[in-house]
């Protein structure tokens, strides 16, 4: 298993933290975000990692992470240029997958009080995804199920959710997703939508997802990046005092 972070984008919605770093290098607490998703890749055994990161503050990245040996990992570099989605990280990464399977993570999405570990460790082949019940779907991609728990649909950002769930920055596939990614059609905003790559492994019926009910923040607002730097904040200080 291999994995990818993705760290690119240029996180306009944090302006102006953003114009002088990059948003996955901004503190959350007491450590870098990235450092967040970076954690929950090790925690899964995986070693072996690319880092996709903007052109305009690569250098942070690699003063801070270096070659991945203080991690225990080894780390591999690419530099996206422009975002076009996060379907073209499985492109960028094409040559780095290989024949293995891959696991990615975005590098603004922190899990806290949840442990993915086994569930990447136990994958074979397909698409695993998971999904957490959220208060404003619209924002996400959105996964609908029967009466018995079965995927019926996948839709990004609708007006009109059909359902709550919204799916999570964390998606493991198998080596088929580089070519799957290179056969998908811009969205309308001109991007290669991952929830189309779902989509791909939902028409051959080998799309698993996972329902969990840890923490988890996309921490790409400032709302987002405080609640979650609070949460930290208050386990850690829980920890020291039990």
């Amino acid at each position: 298993m291999k994995g990818i972070i993705l760290a690119g984008g240029k996180a306009t919605r944090l302006r102006p933290l953003t114009l002088v770093t990059s948003k996955q290098l901004l503190p959350v607490y007491n450590k870098p975000m990235i450092y967040y998703p970076l954690q929950t890749l090790l925690d899964a055994g995986i070693k072996d990692i690319l880092i996709i990161i903007a052109p305009d503050y690569s250098g942070q990245f690699l003063n801070l992470l270096g070659d991945g040996s203080e991690f225990g990992a080894r780390f591999s570099y690419i530099v996206q240029k422009e975002p076009r989605g996060l379907s073209e990280a499985f492109i960028l990464g094409e040559k780095f997958i290989g024949n293995d399977n891959v696991t990615m993570i975005l590098g603004d999405n922190i899990f806290l009080q949840q442990d993915f570990s086994q569930d990447i460790r136990n994958f074979n082949s397909g698409g695993l995804v998971f999904a957490r019940q959220v208060e404003d779907p619209q924002r996400y991609g959105v996964v609908e199920f029967d009466k018995n728990g079965k995927v019926i649909s996948l839709e990004e950002k609708p007006q009109k959710p059909k359902s709550n769930y919204a799916v999570v920055g964390l998606y493991v596939f198998d080596n088929r997703v580089s070519a799957a990614a290179k056969n998908l059609k811009p969205s309308p905003r001109g991007e290669l939508e991952i929830i189309d790559l779902q989509k791909f492994y939902l028409d051959k019926n080998e799309l698993t997802v996972k329902i969990f009910d840890g923490i988890w923040e996309d921490a790409g607002t400032f709302d987002s990046l405080l609640r979650v730097g609070n949460i930290v904040a208050q386990s850690q200080l829980t920890s020291s005092n039990s």
